[in-house]
């Protein structure tokens, strides 16, 4: 496979890289790097039919919660991020992202590495001409050092859930917030030392 000689290649090389660590995602990460491979412009959201957005698996200092956000627009329980717009670095999006939608400075990732992907629609919206599309999601890790928040335009709520919370949260959470956190506990094992050193 030809990687782009832009400002694709990373983000090609990432994905290349999650497939090798998650065989059992492998073909939506492949539709997924195949859009990115055929789209220079996938980066911006003028990009009608899809684009690439950045979002965060955002833990507390205890790794014992996650921030969700109650979408204003989706009316979903969802975890904070947002579009590309034209960023390259897709982990630097997510960590953007989540600090305007939660009001907490000093967000750090955890890993550098891809945590997940998804591709989902997003419903058009008549009132404004945006037709219905893709967003084509890269997930990241990323750890607040502490847990008070502010709520941002775009949410109508935020909070602080333990796995157990998420499956009685009404409106319920987007399925793919409930792999999430499905992914997080194998996820804290094998970055232990690097999430301890956080902690100190």
């Amino acid at each position: 496979m030809e990687l782009p000689h832009d400002k694709r290649r990373h983000l090609c090389e990432q994905l290349l890289a999650y497939i090798d660590r998650t065989p059992e995602r492998a073909q939506t990460a492949g539709r997924l790097l195949e859009f990115v491979l055929q789209t220079p412009d996938c980066f911006e959201r003028s990009h009608a039919a899809g684009h690439i957005t950045g979002s965060a698996w955002l833990v507390n200092p205890d790794g014992n919660k996650s921030l969700l956000t109650l979408h204003r627009k989706l009316k979903l329980w969802v975890q904070p991020g947002g579009h590309a717009d034209g960023d390259p670095d897709v982990l630097r999006v997510a960590l953007r992202e989540a600090q305007e939608e939660s009001g907490i400075d000093g967000l750090r990732a955890l890993s550098s590495d891809i945590y997940d992907i998804d591709i989902h629609v997003i419903p058009a919206r008549p009132q404004t001409g945006e037709p219905e599309h893709l967003h084509y999601d890269v997930r990241y890790l990323l750890q607040a050092p502490h847990e008070q928040y502010a709520i941002s335009d775009e949410s109508d709520a935020l909070g602080w859930f333990d796995a157990r919370e998420l499956h009685h949260l009404t409106p319920p959470a987007d399925n793919a917030v409930l792999r999430l956190a499905a992914l997080w506990p194998a996820a804290r094992k094998r970055l232990h030392t690097h999430f301890d050193a956080k902690q100190a």
